[in-house]
């Protein structure tokens, strides 16, 4: 695992700036700090130079970057791994190839030497590079199909430069101003989908993209790989169950393959206690697990992974997190480069910190809920769609929903759950998708930005339209299954993805999700959707086979995810910390918000009239990601 960059220089008649490139890799120092590399290279209109960081994990005495070929007329820089790097290997040693490395990279450059861009299709693993042509004169930069590996760029004033962080790319002399609907999107989402950043210059490579750069400045993106349910479904369920188990096995097995010491997250959900259990199967020695939880019993999973753990003899380490460990998020914004506000970004960091004292790789089971039917907006999806099967049902619910609530009934959980459900037959199979998924809605933005915010935003289209595009364009026609795609496309790699790579590497950890292997996706879209949500049951197929593994409770749990106690934090320890910052002069100057309506909500919250933690929080971090990188008030 590394962090890459570099700088090309095509209508600017000068070499690369090596010292912008230099200070470029050393933003990426946590990435790799086993050591770094460069390539320069020169021709008659362009000047090219690549950097890297790297966190030795393969072939640790000559797997140095960059690498190239034979006759060195190819040059990678490299982040990530692939796994079936010893098969490629020996079928391009039978083709002629030489290798002068035991390394995966270099794996790379033979097969786009056999096959150009299309070596992408024969990669299994994650990854983001730059491989350079001398022949074509053309730089090649790619993704991984599922967004494991990040990767921005830029083109400006002659110059397109790229880097595994876009806080490398603020090095570069440009000026960058704010995106004002990447804001809006990020208040709505937690995060901000690629192609966008927060800076309206720079943008990411979308997953399962690549993109070529010739030496005359034009750039072509292409995507390589995509996921489609249109196709027939399994119909038999043990025969499904056995080629799981042999897909599954693999896809661990592939990713214990390490010349560093590895183990795993374990959260004692299902798909890390099925993590744990075939890598248990398939290591020699005891298997090191990892967990984080909290005082409040409602937030801590910590009793379900004692309970893996001991069933599967694991060497195993916790870490109790509390309010306090909140003075890191500056350091943790600083490292996402952008508003990210997924709570569990916190907790992640911290397993991630905790992890690393021990081992150098951790697997996980990120991909689990996404491909097998994990969470509850699914399964109100389904029920949704089952209630208008029932044309008489439907206009009774509907009513309901424009009713007030009986006094005694109101702040029920079921019955608030009911009258959401009502209120969503209403909507458009999309707009319920939107609406179990989204962060806030269109509603509450519009009244707490500014009447100058409105204004900013009033010429964009609106940010449900990302989240409402990929359902309705979604290649599937059962609605559950519209989600799947919009997850796997979306927030999977939008926000998922981003969270574990970006707290596992400012760590210096690498971390391994086997249930995101593509041939594993791609299996799993040939599941009937009523195999993942089954009745009332989310993720089916795999309790089932996790049932012959571990005790009921650990199949029967709902999901819990890695949330924090936000709304008792914000109310006690923290409450005074959370309106200092919203309230502070350099917020309230920035314009972007109502400030009566952000006191309203501080005092609804902290009242206990409402319940407004996650809304807090993103509008902390917002804040304090203004401080980082627009105030320069911290440095890291």
């Amino acid at each position: 695992m590394c962090g890459i960059c570099g700088i090309f220089n095509f209508a600017r008649n000068e070499p690369v700036n090596s010292e912008i490139l230099r200070r470029m890799n050393q933003k990426l120092v946590h990435r790799g700090p086993d050591g770094e590399g460069y390539f320069f290279t020169e021709g008659k209109n362009f000047s090219l130079g690549l950097g890297m960081r790297r966190l030795a994990i393969i072939d640790l005495a000559t797997g140095h970057q960059p690498i190239y070929n034979e006759d060195k007329s190819l040059a990678i820089v490299f982040n990530g791994e692939i796994y079936n790097f010893l098969e490629l290997r020996q079928d391009l040693i039978q083709r002629g190839h030489r290798f002068y490395t035991k390394s995966d990279t270099e794996t790379i450059v033979h097969l786009y030497e056999e096959y150009g861009t299309d070596c992408l299709k024969h990669l299994v693993g994650m990854f983001a590079f730059a491989l350079w042509d001398n022949h074509k004169k053309q730089l090649f930069l790619a993704r991984d199909r599922l967004g494991k590996k990040p990767l921005f760029y830029l083109q400006q004033e002659g110059t397109f430069a790229f880097a595994s962080e876009l806080s490398a790319l603020l090095e570069l002399p440009f000026n960058f101003s704010l995106n004002y609907p990447a804001l809006d999107l990020f208040l709505l989402y937690q995060y901000i989908p690629s192609p966008h950043s927060v800076f309206t210059e720079i943008k990411k490579l979308p997953p399962a993209n690549f993109l070529l750069l010739r030496e005359d400045g034009k750039i072509k993106t292409e995507n390589y790989w995509s996921i489609d349910f249109r196709q027939p479904k399994k119909n038999n369920r043990a025969l499904a169950e056995e080629q799981f188990t042999e897909i599954f096995r693999t896809a661990v097995k592939q990713r214990l393959i390490s010349d560093v010491p590895l183990g795993a997250f374990l959260s004692g959900g299902i798909d890390s206690s099925l993590v744990v259990a075939q890598m248990s199967e398939l290591s020699p020695g005891p298997v090191k697990t990892f967990t984080i939880g909290f005082s409040d019993r409602d937030f801590s999973e910590i009793e379900y992974a004692r309970t893996i753990s001991q069933l599967f003899h694991t060497e195993h380490q916790e870490f109790i997190v509390q309010p306090l460990a909140i003075e890191i998020l500056p350091k943790i914004v600083w490292h996402y480069s952008e508003p990210f506000a997924d709570p569990s970004a916190l907790p992640s960091y911290y397993v991630a910190q905790l992890t690393r004292k021990y081992v150098t790789v951790a697997l996980n089971g990120d991909g689990g809920d996404e491909n097998f039917g994990g969470y509850l907006r699914y399964l109100a999806l389904k029920i949704s769609q089952d209630i208008e099967k029932f044309p008489g049902l439907a206009p009774i619910l509907k009513f309901l929903a424009r009713t007030s609530l009986p006094a005694h009934l109101t702040g029920k959980k079921l019955w608030n759950y009911f009258q959401r459900m009502a209120a969503a037959l209403q909507l458009s199979a999309a707009e319920r998708n939107l609406l179990w998924h989204g962060f806030v809605n269109k509603t509450w933005r519009d009244k707490i930005y500014s009447a100058e915010m409105k204004e900013r935003l009033s010429e964009f289209p609106p940010a449900e339209n990302y989240l409402l595009d990929k359902f309705n364009q979604a290649p599937a026609q059962d609605i559950v299954e519209k989600s799947f795609y919009a997850d796997l496309t979306g927030y999977l790699p939008e926000c998922l993805l981003v969270k574990m790579d970006i707290a596992t590497m400012a760590n210096s950890l690498e971390a391994r999700s086997p249930f995101l292997d593509h041939r594993l996706v791609e299996w799993a879209i040939t599941l009937p959707p009523g195999w993942k949500i089954h009745h009332f049951t989310t993720k089916y197929f795999l309790r089932k086979l996790l049932a012959k593994k571990v005790p009921a409770k650990i199949c029967r749990r709902r999901k819990q995810g890695f949330g924090l106690p936000l709304d008792n934090w914000f109310r006690q320890e923290l409450s005074g910390y959370i309106r200092d910052i919203l309230l502070s002069p350099a917020a309230v100057q920035r314009g972007y918000f109502n400030i009566a309506e952000i006191k309203n909500l501080l005092a609804e919250h902290q009242s206990g009239q409402g319940n407004h933690g996650y809304k807090l929080w993103a509008l902390l971090v917002l804040e304090l990601w203004h401080q980082v990188f627009i105030d320069k008030k911290f440095k890291f």
